[in-house]
């Protein structure tokens, strides 16, 4: 089957800007940044661009993920929010819907990860080769027999919120890669960046970026 990017057609959501930075709220299905070939030139950062021509970017957040996506407007601010980044500084919470009633109410999973080759870009736990990588989890309710979390990624690997829920045996709903059955037939992936914090490359303070979470 062959994957056609349909970009959604819905207004920018701009979070904050200055002279140092920019923060929007990336839809799902968007693509970060441009993918291979014309038909994905489409993406946050070129719709960005429009307004912010010196838009760099620091991170990335997958196409099926919604939130808060945060660039630079200068290669200091760049250097500076990635080391952050790098050295685990910045404070990431995720609000998902998972497959199933997840417990206890709190916990931490704590699986190495690498790519899975023979089926790119899927990713998986591999204790000889894979790199370390911890999500920690709350659950803030049951809807039925779903389970709403923050996730709070301690690490930053491909795919490490999905297949990290995934092997908890409770997948994150709709998600197109790893979840199976029912738990697969939803309209989007249900895995959003809801609040983003760092420390701001002009002022030195600590500042939190929020976006509504959609589902």
């Amino acid at each position: 089957m062959t994957f056609v990017y349909a970009p959604p057609d819905v207004p920018l959501n701009l979070l904050h800007a200055d002279d140092r930075i920019v923060v929007a709220d990336k839809p799902a299905g968007l693509l970060s940044v441009p993918g291979r070939g014309d038909d994905r030139a489409d993406c946050l950062i070129a719709r960005l661009r429009v307004e912010f021509p010196d838009i760099l970017l620091i991170h990335r957040l997958d196409l099926d993920t919604s939130g808060v996506m945060i660039f630079a407007r200068d290669k200091a601010a760049q250097g500076d929010i990635s080391q952050q980044f790098e050295k685990r500084l910045t404070k990431k919470v995720y609000q998902a819907r998972l497959d199933g009633r997840l417990e206890p109410e709190t916990g931490r999973v704590d699986l190495p990860l690498i790519v899975d080759w023979p089926n790119r870009p899927r990713q998986h736990v591999n204790h000889d080769t894979g790199k370390p990588a911890q999500t920690d989890w709350q659950v803030l309710g049951y809807e039925g027999d779903t389970t709403r979390v923050h996730l709070m990624p301690v690490t930053g690997r491909s795919h490490q919120l999905r297949v990290h829920m995934m092997e908890t045996g409770h997948a994150i709903l709709g998600d197109p890669l790893y979840a199976t059955g029912g738990a697969k037939n939803h309209p989007r992936l249900m895995l959003h960046a809801e609040t983003l914090r760092v420390r701001h490359p002009g002022t030195g303070r600590s500042v939190t970026f929020a976006a509504p979470v959609p589902f």
